[in-house]
């Protein structure tokens, strides 16, 4: 790594830098979901103001519409962050951390948000059409993450076609397309999340499946072809951008069943959530698992936080020892086999010995359940939306997709550990101007847990 003069770019130096020296959160920008599909107005990015000494707290403040139908807002990054904290002497400019990155997982259209001119009030100023990333041949925009010499590199889960296609496209530091990241004849089947680290030269990415399969919402049977929905993780040389190394880890994603030629990553199982026999009113009881669907954490490697979107509950790990993590906290936010539930019938629960009560904050019941979280730099504050994915909610949660979504905080103790959900925040997304909408991913302005890469170095 070349000499660093004395600026430095956006971000921290290190996570422990982060969660030592970061401000507070005072805003959450938030990706929302408009259900219905004929509102022109369209998906939207909300600003949430969370400041507590703020006569608007727990209030939104700001809306970003994207002004088109059937967009599906999903997961959002930046033009840069902590990977590009570290700047050569001999730069000729400074990255800032100015433009908020917004893809569309249905439409494929990708949305560029200043965010720096007044960050209470986002606001679009590019919009690239969903024609570009097909010229290339991918389809379904997913994650976002900035590269250290200023390209930003999103992952994509789909050809031209719909059909699975893990790869990743590239634009430069003005979002114009330069092409796809991977070389080589071997791709991955599937794509989804990512995380690269050039010091060890490698990236990992999960899988999620192809568009045409789960933009009609899930189906059972979708999963006797594995080659059209994920079970991998997925191993790439940094260097030369090639896929070197698959796992498989089954139907289940517990169970290493295959790899390739490589042996130099290998998967253990250290935490197994099973799955519970219910009956949901159709009269007969199937196997129901938790649908992990987010984990966060905290940046100094001590508590793993992981959501059960179907069983409704959120469980913090203390991994001091990441071999053995062990469940120190667990809270349950709604979920699909509460107590009240009149036509659900638990026929089998190996963790539970009754329901979980349902759970209500300002008065208002919890419908759906705990998806997206977002923990503070501190680790002593987790948000928690409820939508996972527009046709995927109105599946398994109408009740939640014809109310509204919410966006709920829980209080963490971070020297004992434990979670406590805070009953004064309560973000209603059940009386939003164009009808109901579904909140999902969350960001600081100024990073987050979840959103900046740190590239290790030896200095």
């Amino acid at each position: 790594m070349s000499e660093k003069a004395c600026c430095h770019g956006p971000g921290y130096a290190t996570p422990l830098d982060a969660m030592k020296n970061g401000p507070r959160e005072t805003l959450l920008y938030t990706v929302t979901i408009q259900p219905n599909l004929d509102e022109e107005h369209g998906d939207y990015l909300s600003t949430i103001d969370v400041d507590p000494a703020s006569p608007t707290y727990c209030q939104i403040i700001h809306r970003n519409f994207t002004n088109r139908k059937g967009n599906e807002l999903h997961h959002s990054g930046w033009n840069a962050c902590s990977s590009c904290y570290y700047v050569d002497k001999n730069a000729k400019s400074v990255p800032q951390r100015n433009r908020m990155v917004l893809p569309a997982i249905n439409s494929d259209f990708i949305y560029i948000l200043d965010v720096a001119t007044d960050p209470r009030k986002p606001e679009i100023v590019k919009v690239i059409d969903g024609d570009v990333l097909k010229r290339h041949n991918v389809t379904a925009p997913h994650t976002t993450h900035c590269l250290a010499n200023g390209n930003i590199m999103i992952s994509v889960l789909g050809d031209a076609n719909g059909y699975a296609k893990g790869d990743f496209i590239l634009f430069d530091s003005e979002f114009n397309c330069i092409g796809t990241w991977t070389k080589g004849e071997r791709k991955a089947l599937c794509g989804y999340d990512f995380w690269y680290q050039p010091y060890y030269d490698v990236m990992v990415s999960t899988e999620w499946g192809a568009p045409n399969k789960f933009r009609r919402g899930w189906k059972d049977e979708d999963l006797n072809d594995m080659t059209q929905y994920g079970c991998r993780l997925n191993f790439y040389k940094w260097s030369t951008q090639t896929l070197y190394q698959t796992i498989d880890l089954g139907v289940d994603g517990i169970t290493p069943l295959e790899k390739s030629d490589s042996d130099e990553f290998d998967v253990k199982k250290v935490i197994d959530i099973p799955q519970k026999l219910v009956d949901t009113g159709s009269g007969t009881a199937t196997e129901m698992g938790g649908m992990i669907s987010d984990i966060i954490i905290s940046l100094d490697d001590r508590f793993l936080y992981v959501n059960c979107w179907r069983h409704g509950d959120i469980r913090q790990y203390d991994i001091t020892n990441p071999e053995e993590p062990k469940l120190t906290s667990q809270l349950f936010m709604g979920g699909a086999i509460c107590s009240d539930l009149p036509d659900v019938i638990v026929k089998e629960d190996r963790e539970l010995s009754e329901r979980p009560a349902p759970r209500y904050v300002k008065g208002r019941r919890l419908e759906g359940g705990p998806q997206m979280m977002q923990l503070s730099l501190d680790g002593k504050r987790l948000y928690v939306s409820s939508s996972l994915y527009s046709p995927w909610d109105k599946q398994f949660y109408p009740n939640m997709v014809s109310k509204g979504g919410h966006v709920c905080l829980i209080d963490i103790d971070v020297v004992n550990g434990g979670m406590k959900l805070n009953e004064d925040f309560f973000v209603d997304f059940g009386k939003e101007p164009y009808g109901p909408s579904l909140p999902h991913e969350m960001r600081y302005p100024g990073g987050d847990c979840t959103s900046d890469i740190w590239l290790a170095n030896d200095s």
